[in-house]
C-alpha cells in the first residue's frame, strides 16, 4: 500500500504565511512550495519558527494571514482531512505509558481509521520499520528514551500519509538509532512519501535530505535543491567517477561547454553543469566515446552546513 495517489498540483503550498501571537509574530511572509517526493530539511535556531510552520501545515494552527494548501485543500477549510494526508511528530509529545506497544500503536491506527482488516498488517509494518517489532508486549512506560521516541514516530506514520512533518525525530536516539532512522526516512521516501524534518543535526540531514529550508526570526532565508549550485539555481554540481585512473579526464571534461570543474584527479572529478537531462546525456556520451571507462555520474549535494552558515553569513540568494 502506498500513501494517497498523487494530484495534480505541488503537495504543499505556502503562501504570504503570517502567524502571531498574543504579542509575538512568528511567521512573517512565509512563501514556498513543497513538490511530492521531496524529503525537505526544515533548520534554523531555536525561536525561528520552525515547530509554528509545521504547526500551521498540519492545520494544527490557523494562520493569522496567508494561506497553507495541502494536495490542494486549503488548512482553515478542510482540517480533517488534511490531519488523514499527514503524519506530524511534535518536539513534544505524550505517550500512553499504561498500554504495551502493539496497544498504542493499534489505539492510533483506530484513531487514524485505519480497517479493521488492514490494523494488524499495518501495526506490524510501522513497528518493523521503526525497529520496536520486538517490543510489542513491553509496557510504554517500561521503554527508554530512544525507544519512545521511535514509538513516537511509528504513532505518526501508521496511516502512510503522503507527507510526515517531523520535528527533531532524532533527539534521545543513540548512534545507532539515528543510523537506522536515516534509513527508515530513505525508506519512506523511496515509497511515496514526502517529508519535512526538522533538526539540528546538519550532517545526519545531509544522509537523506533533497532540498533545505532555512528560517531565521520567524522569516524564510532561502529553500534550495541541495543538488544546485550555490550561485546558479539552473546548474548542478556532478561527480563523475571512472573504473580505472586516466590522465585525460580533465582534458576531455574542459572540452565540453558550460563546464566548469570543481575538483580533478586521474580518477574522479566535481564540475559544475547546467541542470538538463539531455545535456548531461550528451555529457556522459562524450565521456564514454572518448574511452573513459565511467563507473558514475551523478549529481551530489551541497554540504548542508555550507549552505545554511553561508545563508546565515548573509552570502547567496534564496531560491525556491
Amino acid at each position: 500500500m502506498t500513501p494517497d495517489a498523487a494530484s495534480a498540483g505541488p503537495l504543499i503550498s505556502v503562501d504570504g504565511l503570517v502567524f502571531d501571537y498574543d504579542t509575538t509574530r512568528a511567521l512573517s511572509d512565509i512563501s514556498f512550495v513543497v513538490e511530492r517526493g521531496m524529503v525537505v530539511a526544515l533548520v534554523g535556531p531555536n525561536g525561528a519558527g520552525k515547530t509554528t510552520l509545521m504547526r500551521c501545515i498540519s492545520a494544527l494552527e490557523q494562520p493569522t494571514a496567508g494561506n497553507v494548501h495541502v494536495d490542494g485543500l486549503e488548512v482553515r477549510e478542510d482540517p480533517r482531512t488534511i490531519h488523514r494526508k499527514i503524519g506530524f511528530l511534535p518536539d513534544f509529545f505524550g505517550l500512553y505509558d499504561e498500554l504495551t506497544v502493539r496497544q498504542a500503536l493499534s489505539y492510533h491506527a483506530a484513531a487514524k481509521k485505519i480497517a479493521g482488516t488492514d490494523r494488524a498488517a499495518r501495526i506490524v509494518w510501522a513497528a518493523e520499520m521503526l525497529g520496536i517489532d520486538i517490543l510489542f508486549d513491553r509496557r510504554v512506560g517500561e521503554l527508554s528514551r530512544g525507544n519512545r521516541q521511535k514509538l513516537a514516530i511509528a504513532q505518526a506514520i501508521i496511516h502512510r500519509p503522503q507527507v510526515a512533518l517531523l520535528d527533531e525525530p532524532a533527539s534521545g536516539l543513540d548512534p545507532d538509532a539515528r543510523r537506522q532512522l536515516s534509513e527508515t526516512i530513505r525508506t519512506l521516501n523511496s515509497e511515496g512519501m514526502t517529508l519535512i524534518v526538522s533538526s539540528h543535526i546538519l550532517s545526519e540531514l545531509e544522509d537523506y535530505s533533497s532540498h533545505v529550508l532555512i528560517m531565521k526570526a520567524g522569516k524564510l532565508e532561502a529553500f534550495r535543491d541541495l543538488r544546485q549550485s550555490a550561485t546558479d539555481t539552473q546548474r548542478v554540481t556532478l561527480r563523475v567517477r571512472l573504473a580505472e585512473p586516466d590522465p585525460r579526464l580533465g582534458e576531455i571534461l574542459r572540452a565540453l561547454q558550460s563546464l566548469d570543474v570543481l575538483d580533478l584527479g586521474d580518477r574522479e572529478a566535481t564540475f559544475v553543469f547546467p541542470d538538463d537531462a539531455q545535456a548531461q546525456h550528451n555529457c556522459l556520451k562524450h565521456l564514454i566515446e572518448n574511452g573513459l571507462a565511467v563507473s558514475e555520474m551523478a549529481p551530489i549535494a551541497q554540504s548542508m552546513s555550507d549552505v545554511y552558515f553561508g545563508r546565515r553569513d548573509g552570502s547567496g540568494e534564496t531560491s525556491s
